[in-house]
């Protein structure tokens, strides 16, 4: 079977960390933020991490 290409969409909005993890940055975080509480705005500021079946075919698609 070919290589796959790495799927660089994805590849510039997903990273994986060294144990294996696919995390992502939270949505809604980049600007009108002060529509949002404060506790709300912290918690977008840690990322999140994806699980699940979708985590498979990310990893399928970055390569990894």
């Amino acid at each position: 079977m070919p290589k796959l290409k790495t799927h660089k969409g994805t590849a510039k909005r997903v990273k994986q960390t060294k144990t294996g993890k696919v995390i992502r940055a939270n949505a809604a975080s980049h600007h009108f933020m002060t529509h949002h509480t404060k506790r709300n705005n912290r918690s977008k500021e840690t990322p999140s991490q994806i699980t699940g079946k979708i985590k498979s075919n990310i990893k399928r698609a970055i390569g990894a």
